[in-house]
């Protein structure tokens, strides 16, 4: 996936200021993978172990990634779907609704908890920095 789409996917992007955050999964962080990342982002690469350690349990840095998975599962299983099909109806439907606003409100409360993190921890931190 890395090497056939996401890569390749970049290439339509400036990624000079771009940073990647990995999660620890064993697979995610194994060499070949890392290594492939490196190549692309450098040191503003955050994984287990690599150019910026990202401690466990930290604040995320994909708001809306880690958000939007708990949100749409709640509202997606909420009338406990019994078919496949009644399940992806619910995956388009929940999907559908999601509001620029809702998105929005979600960027809004993570800034200020990072501004507060980022005054705690001081310049440990990087500047992320979104692009895409």
């Amino acid at each position: 996936m890395i090497t056939n789409f996401f890569i390749p996917e970049l290439n339509n992007h400036d990624v000079q200021e771009l940073w990647f955050q990995q999660d620890s999964a064993t697979c995610h962080t194994a060499r070949a993978t890392i290594d492939l990342l490196k190549d692309t982002f450098g040191d503003r690469l955050i994984s287990r172990f690599r150019p910026v350690n990202w401690p466990p349990r930290s604040c995320d840095l994909t708001p809306l990634d880690y958000f939007l998975g708990g949100y749409v599962k709640s509202l997606v299983y909420a009338d406990k779907p019994q078919t496949l099909d009644h399940l992806e109806d619910n995956i388009r439907r929940v999907i559908a609704d999601i509001r620029p606003q809702i998105l929005e409100k979600v960027i809004e409360n993570w800034t200020s908890r990072l501004d507060y993190i980022r005054s705690s921890r001081g310049s440990r931190m990087p500047e992320i920095i979104f692009k895409m």
